[in-house]
């Protein structure tokens, strides 16, 4: 039986600008989309840590491609999309499935959020300290390229990361906060809460500290991509020439996205 040791998630960078994440109670651990699997193996040394299962939210190379190697040093289950393509995924996952996960007192809840893939996933843990790790879907200030979902499939799946609580921490896979934070600010420029977070964040990266995890009132608060529907967001892609005026709310998500796209 699985003791109730404390759940932590550690930051692996890997990359220029992925996050990689180990959640861990101090002797097992799963990875989060594990891209690169040396940054994790050797975290997992430095800490202690055995590796008991990987968690994939889409089917991207920068997302899985140091699966193969783990699976070489850890025999694992690797959770997944059901309908994103991944050949690794053991245990395949559509909305509302559960994930008792191995060797952690630890239950998450998968959210089916297209948009970035057309299978991508989330993996949300409910609560006193509510985690949500979104893949590419939600970012620190921004949401994923519509690779291959559609604006209204992606403004779905917002609105259903949106509609978690306040307080869950995003644990999103990029650190592409200050320049999702410079277009918000030509979007939004009268956000007060958009400035202050500007400034915190800028100060963050400067110490060399990441921006993520941030949480869902934040990025309520501040992300125009969960603010499409704000008449000032639509009034500056007006006045930018990216709308007509008068669309509908998709419309001006489309419009946003296609801009940020060029910024």
């Amino acid at each position: 039986m699985t003791s109730a040791r404390t759940l932590a998630v550690l930051t692996v960078p890997a990359f220029n600008d992925n996050y990689l994440w180990l959640i861990h109670d101090g002797v097992n651990a799963a990875a989060v989309d594990p891209g690169d699997a040396q940054p994790i193996l050797a975290a997992l040394k430095a800490h202690g840590l055995t590796l008991t299962a990987i968690l994939l939210t889409h089917h991207h190379a920068d997302h899985t491609g140091g699966v193969p190697a783990l699976l070489q040093h850890y025999a694992v289950p690797v959770y997944g999309p059901r309908n994103d393509g991944i050949a690794a995924v053991t245990q395949p996952l559509s909305e509302d499935a559960t994930v008792d996960v191995p060797g952690l007192d630890l239950q998450l809840s998968v959210l089916e959020v297209p948009g970035h893939t057309l299978g991508h996933i989330a993996y949300f843990r409910a609560g006193d300290e509510p985690w949500l790790f979104c893949g590419d879907t939600l970012f620190a200030g921004g949401c994923g390229r519509l690779f291959e979902g559609s604006p209204s499939q992606m403004v779905d799946s917002l609105n259903k990361l949106a509609a978690l609580p306040a307080e869950t921490k995003v644990f999103c896979a990029h650190e592409y906060t200050l320049s999702n934070l410079r277009f918000a600010s030509a979007v939004d420029p009268g956000n007060a809460a958009l400035q202050a977070r500007v400034e915190a964040d800028t100060a963050k990266r400067a110490r060399g500290v990441p921006t993520v995890p941030s949480t869902i009132g934040m990025e309520r608060n501040t992300n125009p991509f969960l603010r499409y529907a704000e008449p000032q967001i639509a009034a500056q892609l007006v006045a930018a020439g990216k709308l007509q005026g008068g669309e509908a709310p998709v419309a001006v998500f489309a419009a946003l996205r296609q801009w940020k796209n060029t910024f």
